[in-house]
């Protein structure tokens, strides 16, 4: 029999409310099925690599699955580049290799999931179905030799694509050793540009707008005499930026974004289709990949059971906070409101033609350590062993070219053996948050076609605040507009270019029933379409925030203005890049222009109360920090929350909690032991002791800290 797994990992990898999914099991018919007994049990977390047994000879395999499970490893990746090796010619499906290597792992424990290979298609896809490669805007097309190649609206390539996911999920059905599926990998790629791609898109218009006049008035598109009159005058817009004519209209560009987003989420949904039919009891997801940005990926998220995702922080620099880190996992975990599982996480120097630094001693644990700390369920580092061959010949793998285990694989070692003794602790906890900042794809697109002022950016914005709580430990939700926003009692929304009526509406609604709102500069600009809103700033908003802005400037990148701050912004700093000239009405201000005599008159900071509740405005960006800091402490102090701990700088902490459980980590990203006020009394974790009112990080050093018992 093969155990209903995907109710059983869902039970892990998800907030409790999904740990009432039936566990059932299902009957099923195959001799290949031996060693049931050597699995892992029904419900563990899942720790262990992406692997690539086609890579490397049969004889070593058995050695590579023995060193895993030393390692106390329980599962792995397979094949999610490996189409060719599957379907070596069309219609020919060849597995062997693959049952082979399912097996010999299963036999050392070791569960598997399958990716479907439709991120690299065969050789032969291209040469006998040439419409299958992606079009480039001078109408060549793309040169087939690399990953992400095709066209998303081939009907041939989604044919075959769907063809191999059927044929794999026909054939790995009763396996017990395959848990689950990863749809494609990393989805993104280049926009293509042929016939059959305008053909979609001049429909998809059609759907989404119904008539011609709509989608005029919509795109604005008496400017310049733009107007179109038939469907097929409507040509893909030029999103590019950074000339002066090459961006095309700015709402065209933004449906173009949301079209080619589409083509994917239809891509994946016609896979997880197939792989719910005929393996109900696996579980499916994807390996995101954090903040990147082509893609909604709440929209990408629906259809699946959880969210993976690829984690890399480590480049080039020194070690450092990433924080950057932290809030791709809080976005992760946003998508679908669950928990969460890393893909592909960091093993060792990173790049192509060029590779990064290597993860100091210490550094592999730590950043895994982070990702469990914000809500990671499951860990897989990529990859097993470093590949001597193609293009990721320098994305170093736990073990080297030469295939030893060394000092990276005895620190992912030791992070197994530590999670695995966490793991009844961590089952059925999340991170709780009472903060909540927007995150939103359509604003994420929007500014970057114009961002309005240089440099200015959703994910920059988004940072200047989030690192602030941070700094001083307090979590925070990523959500978008349709999340609701009653349980929280600080939203930041920071950036929101795009606002709809029905946002602006529920955010001063959620001010007048008690919470505290931030808004920054650039909020409340445009409407759904991209178009500005006809109204005086902050339009709707107006009421939640107490102010009137009827202008604004962009400042140049050696321009600072002198600002003053008081009421708990006290101190002396410098506002750069953008100003607007607010005006309170009814709000109070709490920041103001010191020096620069045409904004004497204007408002930096301002706080509104309306009903219960609080609206902030930020009408400028600052350049210190400290600044960032002291805003935060007032924003906590207004909405009564309590950070548990104070940390010190380069020390991070987060807190899962649920089922009565409640865990502290505490990381240090430094590479020099680091000193922590922590509450007394608590069990730590890890080391089994008791803390007392400091406790001592090592260098790169984690603690975990049972709040609760």
């Amino acid at each position: 029999m093969k155990t209903n797994v995907r109710a059983a990992i869902l039970s892990v990898v998800a907030v409790g409310c999904l740990t009432n999914i039936c566990q059932g099991q299902r009957q099923v018919a195959n001799p290949r099925v031996q060693m049931q007994e050597a699995l892992p049990e029904k419900g563990a977390m899942l720790i262990g690599v992406d692997y690539y047994p086609e890579h490397w000879p049969r004889d070593r395999w058995e050695t590579d699955a023995r060193l895993m499970k030393e390692a106390g490893f329980n599962v792995v990746r397979l094949a999610e580049f490996s189409w060719i090796n599957m379907e070596p010619e069309e219609g020919r499906f060849e597995f062997g290799w693959l049952d082979e290597a399912v097996t010999l792992l299963g036999r050392h424990g070791i569960r598997v999931i399958l990716g479907t290979p439709t991120a690299v298609m065969p050789a032969w896809v291209a040469r006998k179905y040439p419409e299958t490669l992606r079009q480039q805007p001078d109408a060549t097309r793309i040169v087939w030799g690399g990953r992400k190649h095709n066209c998303f609206t081939s009907g041939a390539y989604r044919l075959l694509s769907e063809r191999i996911t059927r044929a794999m999920a026909e054939h790995f059905a009763s396996s017990p050793h395959v848990i689950g599926w990863q749809t494609d990998n990393e989805f993104g790629g280049g926009e293509c540009h042929c016939d059959t791609c305008l053909a979609e898109f001049q429909d998809w218009l059609r759907r989404k707008y119904g008539t011609l006049d709509g989608l005029n008035r919509a795109w604005g598109n008496h400017f310049w005499g733009l107007t179109f009159t038939t469907w097929g005058e409507i040509t893909f817009p030029d999103n590019r930026t950074g000339e002066m004519w090459a961006m095309g209209n700015p709402s065209a560009c933004l449906d173009f974004k949301r079209f080619t987003s589409w083509l994917r989420v239809r891509f994946q949904a016609d896979q997880v289709r197939i792989l719910r039919a005929i393996c109900p009891d696996d579980f499916v997801t994807h390996n995101f990949m954090g903040l990147f940005s082509d893609l909604d990926y709440y929209d990408l998220a629906e259809d699946l059971d959880f969210v993976t995702w690829d984690n890399y922080p480590i480049w080039f620099d020194e070690p450092d906070i990433p924080y950057s880190a932290s809030l791709a996992a809080d976005v992760m975990r946003g998508l679908k409101s669950k928990n969460f599982m890393i893909m592909e996480q960091t093993a060792g120097p990173c790049g192509w033609g060029s590779f990064g630094r290597n993860p100091w001693p210490g550094e592999i644990r730590k950043i895994a350590y982070q990702q469990l700390a914000h809500g990671s369920d499951g860990q897989i580092w990529f990859r097993w062993r470093t590949c001597t061959v193609g293009r990721e010949q320098y994305w170093h793998g736990l073990l080297g070219h030469d295939g030893r285990p060394l000092r990276r694989y005895d620190e992912a070692a030791q992070t197994a053996r530590e999670f695995r003794k966490l793991e009844d602790r961590l089952r059925g906890t999340t991170v709780v948050s009472d903060v909540a900042i927007l995150y939103d794809y359509d604003n994420l697109w929007s500014l970057g076609f114009q961002p309005g002022y240089e440099g200015n950016s959703l994910q920059a914005a988004i940072l200047r605040y989030y690192n602030a709580l941070s700094r001083v430990g307090v979590n925070a939700d990523l959500v978008n507009r349709q999340a609701d926003l009653a349980k929280y009692k600080l939203v930041l929304a920071p950036d929101l270019n795009v606002m709809p009526d029905e946002t602006a509406r529920k955010l001063v609604s959620y001010v007048e029933k008690g919470g505290v709102l931030l808004a920054d500069c650039r909020t409340g600009i445009k409407d759904c379409n991209n178009l500005c809103h006809e109204r005086t700033l902050p339009g709707l908003l107006s009421p939640a925030l107490g102010i009137r802005i009827e202008e604004y400037s962009a400042l140049g990148s050696n321009v600072r203005y002198a600002v003053k701050g008081e009421a708990g912004l006290d101190g002396s700093y410098n506002a750069i890049r953008y100003t607007d000239w607010v005006v309170p009405e009814g709000a109070e201000t709490l920041a103001r222009y010191s020096e620069q005599w045409h904004m004497k008159p204007f408002a930096a900071v301002t706080r509104n109360r309306l009903g219960k509740g609080q609206g902030w405005y930020v009408g400028t960006v600052i350049e210190q920090e400290s600044f960032y800091d002291a805003l935060i402490a007032q924003l906590l102090k207004g909405a009564d929350i309590r950070p548990v701990v104070d940390p010190p700088n380069g020390v991070e902490t987060s807190i899962r909690q649920g089922q009565g459980k409640k865990l502290l980590f505490v990381m240090n990203h430094t590479d020099q032991p680091a000193t922590v006020n922590v509450p007394e009394g608590k069990v730590e974790l890890l080391s089994g002791g008791r803390t007392d009112r400091t406790l001592r990080l090592d260098r790169f050093g984690v603690a975990v800290i049972a709040l609760e018992q």
